[in-house]
């Protein structure tokens, strides 16, 4: 090994790969300085809560494909009487089109939230939580109507008695999501109102002074809640 002087310094690192590498690592750390620490922590809660969902829906194909007692009709079972009349699914399309539409508002709130507007951040913020208590109002009016008519986690009335079990799994445990982000973003909502962001007032989900990047970061988590619904809606009610 070779050994370089530069500006009275002595040098012992070679000249070659080595030289390279560290400087590699080194620009990673200047490019990455700025990002806050919760972005990757949040995408690492995100990866891991993707894993359990994953597994759900794996469970569920597998104890449908598997049973050998005919799987009840969603169109049947998650219909609303209306006039009279069986719709199929009407609830259950009233709620994917609110939670749905709750990301579209979430969006905005990111958006106002970097040009520093608060009212307009906290107004859209507050009307993603609104969409949201819908839907898990709307679910737990799905969750009683269901038990009223005979559904448990160890059977129901139509069918493979898995059905009670899975449907109770999947659904609660998304409802848990959607109610633990509307809290949140209530809470957040609240912060953005009285300039707790502006100001860095020391407290819970503050951030850095001037920096809304709090609300970017709930709108992470709000978007993978209905990403999830998604693929809840193709899996468990339309198949």
């Amino acid at each position: 090994m070779k050994m370089h002087e530069a500006n009275g310094v002595t040098d012992l690192m070679p000249p070659g790969g080595w030289r390279s590498a560290v400087a590699d690592v080194s620009s990673d750390q200047r490019v990455f300085k700025d990002v806050p620490w919760g972005k990757p922590m949040m995408w690492i809660f995100l990866l891991s809560d993707t894993f359990i969902f994953g597994s759900f829906l794996i469970s569920y194909m597998a104890v449908r494909i598997s049973t050998t007692v005919p799987w009840p009709n969603p169109s049947e079972v998650f219909s609303l009487t209306m006039f009279g009349r069986d719709v199929p699914l009407l609830l259950i399309a009233i709620m994917t089109f609110v939670l749905i539409s709750s990301s579209g508002t979430m969006a905005l709130a990111v958006n106002y939230g970097y040009r520093r507007d608060r009212r307009v951040t906290a107004g859209l913020l507050l009307a993603t939580a609104a969409l949201g208590a819908t839907f898990v109002g709307m679910q737990a009016f799905e969750w009683s109507k269901l038990i009223h008519e005979g559904v448990r986690p160890w059977g129901n009335p139509w069918g493979a008695a898995q059905f009670g079990s899975s449907f109770f799994m999947i659904t609660g445990f998304h409802g848990t999501h959607v109610s633990i982000g509307v809290i949140f973003l209530v809470i957040v909502a609240v912060k953005v109102l009285r300039g707790d962001l502006d100001r860095q007032r020391p407290g819970f989900l503050t951030g850095r002074r001037g920096n809304y990047e709090i609300v970017e970061i709930l709108g992470l988590y709000w978007h993978f809640v209905d990403l999830v619904w998604v693929f809840i809606f193709a899996f468990f009610y339309l198949w």
